[in-house]
């Protein structure tokens, strides 16, 4: 089913390698089935999330209004997340190249795709879809300091898009934060990550101990391989999210 049309509501000032991934959420086309297994992917994840998710992923969660009963409405998403950081959760077609996906970030707009799993697929899915995007990404960007830092990291490897090594290593920053983070808060690991938030699987092996967690060092983590369609076998702890923000400023000077 087809739930996004071309996107002439969508603000496209500043914007022009992104402009053309940009539709309109139709969020009319969604089906009383597909609300229903909206609602069954948020009540999986809850139990475990409450206790094991970081604070700011649960502040953010209450802020951006999220219901856990039907899919959400993207606008109404960015109404309540703009005026906290400015950011805005922006439906796009499917997968951006790297030029328009950081032209997005570097303009806080978070680009989501407005598709939903299966309910065959409730477990995984290798593209990303809008319970990835919204339900694992979107609650962070209600802290002021992740806000920045995400929009800072796009500026910066926008800066880099003509350097293949370079925007490969800088990418690394990304895997190991935005979407397979871990912070350490009251002695405890908590998660942040999407790609933790969003897959029970994933996230139940970090938190039993089956993943070698370790502290976040910013040259291991820019030189750690990464295979992205397995599970991860090694994970990097922060302290702070400034943390994450000045390394990631630190490896952009690095790579001048």
């Amino acid at each position: 089913m087809d739930i996004g049309k071309p996107g002439m509501d969508i603000p496209m000032e500043g914007l022009t390698a992104a402009t053309p991934y940009l539709i309109e959420q139709d969020y009319g086309a969604y089906s009383a089935d597909q609300h229903a297994v909206w609602a069954e992917l948020v009540g999986r994840r809850m139990p475990q999330l409450r206790d094991h998710a970081c604070a700011e992923y649960l502040d953010g969660l209450e802020k951006i209004g999220l219901d856990d009963r039907q899919i959400p409405d993207l606008k109404a998403i960015s109404a309540r997340l703009r005026p906290l950081t400015g950011w805005s959760s922006t439906p796009v077609s499917g997968f951006l190249p790297p030029r328009a996906f950081f032209e997005m970030l570097s303009a806080r707009m978070f680009p989501t795709t407005a598709w939903l799993r299966s309910r065959d697929s409730l477990d995984y899915t290798p593209m990303p879809d809008i319970f990835h995007d919204v339900f694992g990404h979107v609650p962070m960007h209600a802290h002021s300091v992740f806000a920045d830092f995400l929009q800072h990291y796009g500026r910066m490897c926008a800066a880099l898009i003509d350097r293949p090594d370079a925007l490969e290593r800088m990418g690394r920053i990304f895997w190991f934060t935005v979407e397979f983070g871990v912070i350490r808060q009251a002695g405890e690991l908590k998660v942040y990550g999407s790609g933790l938030i969003s897959s029970h699987g994933e996230c139940t092996r970090v938190l039993s101990g089956d993943c070698d967690v370790r502290k976040f060092d910013l040259d291991a983590v820019m030189n750690q391989e990464v295979d992205t369609g397995a599970m991860q076998p090694i994970l990097y702890a922060v302290d702070s999210f400034e943390e994450i923000f000045n390394a990631a400023k630190a490896a952009a000077a690095g790579l001048d």
